[in-house]
């Protein structure tokens, strides 16, 4: 479930306000200590934190070890550096949108048709508005606009707050990928697994909330065990989605790190909490390298 709040941040830039904000509701914990991993070097530091990218407003996680590494560090590594809404929305209409051939709900089984016009009302979106999205779009859409209308919000998510303490202290900030890279690995999903993300997601919707909040608690505690089982109870439905979405990117990401020791100097690194949880992960991937991971204790 929520695979892609864990695997992905790009989806989020794209949130348009059409979805009414509900007031933040008191069960977010108010402190978090989220897990924070280190890799070294003789004159190297890189720090790894795991992040969901949607939270609730007021939850305190951005103190404590984590904020002491934030300030060591020189700059500040994304998965992405979130583009102009204009930028970003030419991507969604080029690579989430289907202007011709079958519509969504026909792409749809038949028997999960109710449900896409279902929730999909409930978060204001008529036929007209969703029918021409491609099945990923229209599932993390989904997905992300429930959860903006119970309280969550993209603007609290650890990469704004990041993005924004690194600009006022004067931290470069890059990405792992470009925003095209990583819609393109949705969008370049066969027709059979993006129908099958959607499917997932709207068999999911009943429990979405509840699921979430606990996700946030378990991340909140440094419970990457939990987060882990998640991740590959979603994904390993789908090899060709666990592949392009989780393990191809780890290994990636495992390289730049890999790479980057031989510079001097202390990155912070945060992607989605699923990277770092579990089979597969970034740590697994450089554990294969020859790089040791360790976790910091706080």
């Amino acid at each position: 479930m929520l695979k892609h709040l864990l695997t992905a941040c790009a989806l989020l830039a794209m949130t348009p306000a059409c979805a009414q904000r509900a007031p933040s509701a008191a069960r977010a914990a108010p402190d978090a200590d989220p897990a924070l991993w280190v890799v070294r070097d003789a004159d190297t530091t890189l720090y790894l934190l795991g992040t969901i990218h949607v939270l609730k407003p007021g939850m305190t996680w951005f103190d404590e070890a984590v904020r002491t590494a934030f300030d060591r560090s020189d700059e500040l590594k994304l998965e992405i550096v979130e583009p102009d809404a204009a930028t970003m929305g030419g991507l969604i209409q080029a690579k989430g949108m289907s202007p011709a051939g079958p519509t969504l709900t026909q792409r749809l089984p038949a028997k999960a048709r109710p449900a896409l016009a279902k929730y999909m009302g409930v978060i204001g979106l008529p036929q007209a508005g969703y029918d021409r999205m491609q099945p990923w779009l229209a599932a993390t859409f989904l997905q992300v606009q429930s959860l903006v209308k119970v309280g969550y919000d993209p603007a609290s998510g650890p990469e704004k707050i990041l993005a924004e303490a690194a600009k006022a202290s004067g931290k470069p900030v890059t990405g792992l990928e470009t925003v095209e890279q990583q819609i393109g690995f949705f969008s370049g999903l066969s027709d059979k697994a993006q129908v099958a993300m959607l499917d997932d997601t709207l068999g999911e919707m009943p429990t979405l909330q509840r699921t979430m909040g606990r996700m946030v608690d378990e991340w909140g505690a440094g419970r990457t065990d939990y987060l882990a089982r998640e991740l590959n109870d979603g994904l390993t439905k789908s090899p060709e989605a666990m592949k392009v979405l989780l393990t191809d990117r780890n290994a990636r990401w495992a390289e730049w790190i890999k790479g980057r020791l031989a510079q001097p100097g202390t990155v912070f690194i945060a992607v989605g909490a699923g990277h770092l949880a579990g089979k597969g992960s970034v740590q697994e991937a450089l554990a294969k390298r020859g790089v040791k991971t360790v976790r910091v204790k706080y």
